[in-house]
């Protein structure tokens, strides 16, 4: 794991390229079929392109649309093995109806179809890796698949620029482990940057084990933080919860004035609010650094409990139950 997150800027110098483009048409509206780690990337490319019409979908089948409009959309399964059961049933319900479909993976069961139904794929390299460590391969695949070849170019330079700063990402996930020693990791980030949010969970998540939660501004200053009002009845439920703000200069001024005055509820409250800026530069150049101390922040949660970094012994476990 170690490895797999320093040589992560590597991966934005590998150019996807679609195989059997012939039959690959830019159809103007996408759905990203996947799940876990093969679908993070749809995720991001929605902060870095807004308004593009991709939909993320995390289920069996398809999304219950018209008949009509997924004719006229291209379904991008995504299914990092190739051989994840809901991403498969995706792909078939496609291929079953006459959908235009496309595929993205290292192989497996999901390129075997891809070949005998010769549709349009992009193979990323298997470097042997889990899939949330590949998000790099798999965004600049979608960004190929989906026609945004200026979104490829990008990320090839944010990689470069990665590579030259890199030790200070680890650095700062070593300070911030240290930090949330023995605490639950509440998330919290403006609704633009809820792909950031929601990926600094899974990487705590799976990097570290541990409980780790997100959720948005404005939206949860109308709920959830009123669960955070503890009294001496409740205080016993609500100890161990550490907040982690990740901040962004081109946040909204009033979603700013939000984050101020609940860190400021939160510690009258007795509790620990981290404030953790996404940096500076492009929207993939905040996106992907914040990526990496997340990386490293939970990878090295993982060794402070003495946890493997990289297996999912847990969900490996589950799989086999579900055969």
């Amino acid at each position: 794991m170690k490895q797999a997150i320093r040589n992560f800027p590597k991966q934005f110098a590998w150019e996807p390229k679609i195989e059997n483009v012939e039959k690959w048409k830019a159809l103007g509206k996408y759905i990203l079929c996947g799940m876990g780690g093969s679908h993070l990337s749809g995720d991001i490319f929605q902060n870095v392109a807004p308004g593009f019409d991709l939909t993320v979908h995390e289920d069996y089948g398809l999304p219950r649309w018209r008949d009509d409009v997924l004719r006229q959309t291209l379904v991008i399964v995504s299914s990092y093995s190739g051989n994840t059961e809901e991403a498969l049933s995706s792909f078939d319900e496609a291929i079953k109806n006459g959908y235009p479909v496309a595929a993205i993976s290292t192989g497996g069961e999901l390129l075997i179809r891809a070949n005998q139904h010769g549709v349009p794929y992009i193979e990323i390299p298997d470097t042997g890796i889990q899939p949330r460590s590949a998000l790099g391969f798999t965004f600049k695949a979608l960004a190929k698949m989906v026609g945004r070849d200026d979104v490829v170019e990008e990320a090839t330079m944010v990689g470069e620029q990665l590579a030259q700063t890199a030790g200070t990402f680890e650095q700062k996930g070593k300070e911030l482990a240290e930090k949330l020693r023995g605490k639950i990791l509440v998330i919290y980030a403006s609704n633009k940057n809820y792909s950031i949010a929601y990926n600094w969970k899974i990487r705590f998540n799976e990097t570290a084990k541990i409980p780790a939660f997100y959720n948005t501004f404005p939206e949860l200053n109308h709920n959830e933080m009123n669960a955070f009002d503890a009294t001496d009845s409740t205080k016993e439920l609500c100890d161990k919860f550490h907040f982690l703000f990740l901040i962004d200069t081109v946040d909204h001024a009033r979603i700013r004035k939000r984050m101020d005055v609940l860190e400021q509820q939160l510690v009258e409250r007795g509790f620990e609010v981290e404030i953790v800026s996404v940096g500076a530069g492009s929207i993939l150049d905040k996106i992907f650094g914040s990526m990496l101390t997340a990386d490293w922040a939970a990878f090295y949660t993982a060794k402070m409990y003495g946890r493997n970094p990289e297996q999912v012994p847990m969900i490996e476990e589950f799989k086999k139950l579900m055969e």
